[in-house]
């Protein structure tokens, strides 16, 4: 058998959901581990850092340096540098990305006058003021982009509303629609895990737990793709779609089963 050179998972919902290690992801990916082969995290979850989510995989039994994890925040400030670089932005989210982008250079405002760019993001502080600000900065001209557009996150007994719901009150209120929205599936996210892989999208598989992030973009990048049945997406949601995996897993472990196409 075959195997990938480099394995790309998700994590909420694929790895590990709230602070447990979901059923046999440990052991299959300390299997792929000791064959030789890459592993590497993607997460549209902008609310810890490159650093944070290493230090959970590492505390979750999976040592895990930075550089191989890639979230959307880390992928909206590379985005910002090439297309606002000194840009000064009201930022709807929670302190990790503020924290980022303000390491990154880049001036926060703390309303809406003078700002360059609205950022959307996941953010449980969400208030009136937040949206307050949002719509005087696009009504002035400002940029909207975002870093991810989930609908929920999964979370111990169900789910927490996701960055769409911030994107979609900002969009009511400006009749403004998001210019762009770096994390999965868009290619701004598919091309900054494979440039940390270093690999031809063939070499590599995209395994996650929704269709519509995980599985398109790895579909749309060229890479091989594996829905796991293990978070958002049931057996109902799967046979619905107009989107297909490459495969289907019940557990991770069924990666260790399956071959790349020749």
């Amino acid at each position: 058998m075959r195997l990938f050179d480099a394995y790309i998972f998700d994590l909420d919902g694929t790895v590990y959901l709230g602070e447990s290690l979901l059923p046999t992801a440990g052991e299959t990916i300390r299997k792929l581990r000791s064959l030789g082969k890459r592993t590497l995290f993607l997460s549209n979850n902008p609310t810890r850092s490159r650093t944070d989510y290493a230090a959970k995989l590492t505390r979750l039994g999976l040592p895990t340096e930075p550089r191989d994890v890639v979230n959307s925040s880390y992928v909206m400030v590379d985005f910002l540098h090439r297309n606002l670089p000194q840009g000064r932005l009201f930022v709807v989210g929670e302190e990790s990305l503020c924290q980022e982008l303000r390491d990154a250079g880049f001036e926060l405002a703390d309303d809406g006058q003078g700002v360059d760019a609205v950022i959307a993001s996941f953010d449980r502080t969400f208030d009136y003021p937040k949206l307050q600000a949002a719509f005087d900065a696009i009504q002035s001209g400002a940029r909207f982009f975002a870093t991810n557009a989930d609908r929920y996150c999964p979370v111990p007994g169900g789910g927490e509303p996701d960055a769409a719901s911030m994107i979609a009150a900002i969009e009511a209120c400006t009749s403004s629609t998001v210019e762009a929205v770096v994390g999965k599936p868009s290619t701004y996210m598919s091309q900054a895990i494979l440039a940390v892989a270093g690999l031809p999208p063939e070499d590599c598989i995209m395994i996650g737990d929704r269709l519509e992030t995980d599985v398109l973009m790895g579909n749309r990048a060229g890479m091989s793709s594996a829905l796991t049945l293990t978070g958002a997406t049931n057996q109902a949601i799967l046979q619905s779609s107009s989107i297909s995996a490459t495969f289907i897993l019940n557990q991770l472990s069924d990666l260790l089963d399956i071959q790349p196409r020749k």
